[in-house]
């Protein structure tokens, strides 16, 4: 199909959008924490070996299969593939779940901003974090106000297309974002007792011996740590991919654009993690708190620890404040943007194969009304402070019962994402099989991994997401269902690979 719908302006704008798809809030609260509780440098090794043999190779795929087709992932999908079609539908759920909570992260960011901007200008006197966050989320009106407002951003960018919209505001708010952050670091390290969150990220086995934790997890538990937070960091099997490469020219070389897309997304949450952590260690040591009681991932990071950072430097803590939470701002809007797009593709590929041409501001303007939706319960929820009915909660079930963000998340990261690139990885390696990707890949010269895409495609993709998926069920519903877990990632991916094997596509394709 040809790609009618436009395209980037430059490769440049393309790279700042997908990086900007890929840094978001996971980067800067979740990858950091992670990192440090699970074995610091030894969590960094498996996130980059599962960045290297799964992650790159996957972001091959789907930006090959997205320009393949010049369609979304639900077009792109029923193209190529007999058996596993239906997994658009994974690409298009996951997105739209995410932004159910992701949008009202990112109006907490506003909110945030706001209040130190407004302490900068009138110099008014701090509240502390933790009653600043309380009686944000306890106020799920004022949530949903600055929620709106989110949207209404991502809404005005989304419209104006590809390159008029997306390309514009990631080719501006990258290098922003960058900035912001190189300032934040040298100002995190410049703290007294810095040098303990440096160690607890990077030394490994620190954080136990430190006192951030009692005991260390299991290598299972690192390993779904670690994918989980690569799929989300990546932007991975939430269809943000296919989509950015269905407008992308036939001369671009993917391979050379996943590669940079990886290691700069992999630099800038480590990046984060050195902004972040050192101050918020430091602040809980000068102010006499245990280690072990110091929040230092999840909204609590960004919104009560930090916030007293902030508040604890003077006049100028107000100045960093608002330099931080534009900074939280930029990278939300950036992923947010990709997400509201795969799903407005869906509705404008659908509309030209009906022979009609969409409106793009009114297909925009509908779905970032349908996420407002389920983004006010999450808002209406508080994090579980407003007493609000949670699915799993009066089942006990591990993984979801402490409110919607954490249910919303386990759909999407925990379930869909991992269990899409399962069988991404089958469907590519053992349906359609991985020449013809590497074909598409041929075509922006992207020469010199063949062997290693085929390898990894077919064998290492399925084994590393057995692992996530099993791992991320086990986490999920509790640690009395690990074998459950695992047995049930095998099952899928037996079943996956008997599926791909006896595809019709596939006997036709050998004749």
């Amino acid at each position: 199909m040809e790609n009618n719908r436009g395209g980037w302006g430059s490769n440049i704008g393309f790279l700042m959008a997908a990086i900007g798809s890929a840094v978001g809030l996971g980067n800067i609260w979740g990858f950091p924490y992670k990192m440090g509780r699970s074995g610091g440098f030894t969590f960094l090794i498996i996130y980059l070996l599962l960045a290297v043999f799964v992650g790159f190779v996957i972001m091959i795929g789907e930006l090959a299969l997205g320009r393949r087709t010049g369609t979304g992932p639900i077009g792109a999908y029923h193209a190529v593939s007999s058996r596993f079609k239906w997994i658009g539908w994974l690409a298009v759920f996951s997105p739209f779940i995410i932004m159910s909570f992701y949008s009202v992260l990112g109006g907490y960011c506003i909110e945030y901003m706001s209040l130190n901007l407004s302490n900068l200008a009138f110099r008014a006197a701090p509240i502390s974090g933790e009653d600043l966050f309380s009686s944000m989320l306890t106020n799920p009106w004022g949530s949903v106000v600055f929620t709106v407002l989110f949207l209404v951003i991502c809404y005005l960018i989304n419209r104006g297309g590809i390159s008029g919209g997306i390309e514009k505001f990631n080719t501006v708010g990258m290098p922003a974002l960058f900035f912001m952050l190189v300032i934040i670091i040298v100002k995190s390290l410049s703290m007294e007792g810095a040098i303990e969150g440096l160690k607890f990220m990077f030394v490994p086995g620190y954080a136990v011996a430190g006192g951030f934790i009692e005991t260390a997890p299991s290598i299972g538990t690192v390993l779904a740590t670690a994918g989980g937070q690569m799929f989300f960091s990546l932007s991975l099997a939430m269809g943000a991919m296919i989509t950015y490469g269905s407008y992308l020219g036939k001369q671009e070389n993917l391979v050379k654009n996943s590669a940079i897309i990886v290691i700069a997304d992999t630099i800038v949450a480590t990046m984060a993690g050195i902004a972040v952590i050192p101050a918020a260690v430091a602040h809980g040591i000068q102010q006499g708190i245990p280690v072990g009681e110091i929040a230092l991932g999840g909204p609590s990071l960004l919104f009560v620890t930090l916030q007293n950072v902030f508040n604890s430097m003077g006049d100028i803590g107000a100045l960093f404040g608002t330099l931080f939470y534009l900074l939280v701002l930029i990278a939300a809007i950036s992923s947010a943007i990709s997400l509201v797009e795969v799903v407005a593709t869906f509705f404008i590929d659908h509309a030209a194969q009906k022979g009609r041409t969409a409106n793009r501001g009114r297909v925009v303007l509908y779905v970032c009304l349908a996420i407002l939706v389920e983004a006010a319960l999450v808002a209406f929820d508080g994090l579980g402070s407003n007493g609000v009915w949670v699915p799993g909660q009066s089942l006990g079930i591990a993984g979801w019962n402490d409110c919607w963000l954490d249910f919303m998340d386990m759909l999407s990261e925990g379930l869909a994402m991992p269990l899409g690139a399962l069988l991404m990885g089958i469907m590519v390696g053992w349906e359609i099989g991985p020449d013809s990707t590497l074909d598409e890949v041929h075509s922006g010269c992207g020469r010199g991994i063949d062997g290693f895409f085929r390898i990894s495609i077919k064998f290492l993709v399925p084994l590393g997401m057995v692992l996530v998926l099993s791992g991320q069920i086990s986490e999920f519903f509790g640690a009395d269902a690990a074998t459950i877990g695992y047995g049930l990632g095998i099952g899928i991916c037996a079943v996956g690979l008997i599926a791909a094997l006896t595809s019709p596509k596939r006997r036709e394709l050998k004749k």
